[in-house]
């Protein structure tokens, strides 16, 4: 069974959709990508990754990445609704964010008492109903770098530039980023999205 338990597909799977350090704005203009004329009903909220060690994946959600803890609870789980470990499992569930205060969170779920069992072997490829969780960071070079000093993260990827054919006849796409396996085999593509 894969650890990731939801998809952020809509809010995190497009490089084109990613906020630069000029703000989402410009990023948004820049790739062709308009705002719908009436709202969708659905907002893609969150991903939440159930964790083998929460002190390790912090290493890398938190101090790698940067994002900002919003909630750090110890709760108990039914085991039903969520369908892993057992009812009664005590479980700690952190929710982190980036720039926006409501859409894009990245959840860590850690059970204890007992602990999960964890996916084996720990896996170097992906396969149907895997998933890739994409992320817009500031300096992709130097987060790819630290990235590599977290236990348990897999490089599939050294940094370097992509260019992908613009939207609609726009510009090209061109993303500086870098790919891998987090601690839990979450694969992750840590992008910084090139000005125009």
């Amino acid at each position: 069974m894969r650890l990731a338990t939801l998809m952020l597909a809509a809010a995190l799977a497009a490089p084109a959709c990613a906020q630069t350090a000029s703000g989402p704005e410009k990023a948004t203009a820049a790739a062709g990508v308009a705002k719908p004329a009436t709202r969708v009903p659905t907002e893609v909220r969150r991903l939440t990754i159930l964790v083998r060690n929460m002190e390790n994946s912090l290493k890398l959600y938190r101090d790698v990445m940067g994002l900002t803890i919003n909630y750090d609870q110890k709760l108990t789980v039914s085991g039903v609704s969520l369908p892993a470990g057992q009812p009664g499992n005590p479980v700690r569930l952190v929710l982190l964010n980036g720039n926006d205060p409501f859409i894009g969170w990245i959840g860590l779920m850690e059970y204890s008492d007992p602990p999960l069992e964890a996916s084996d072997p720990y896996p170097k490829r992906l396969k149907a109903g895997g998933h890739v969780l994409i992320l817009d960071v500031d300096d992709a070079v130097k987060r790819c770098g630290m990235a590599k000093n977290v236990p348990g993260v897999h490089f599939t990827a050294e940094p370097r530039l992509q260019v992908y054919p613009g939207r609609n006849g726009g510009p090209d796409i061109k993303v500086m980023g870098c790919n891998f396996f987090d601690p839990d085999g979450t694969m992750i593509e840590m992008n910084q999205i090139i000005a125009q």
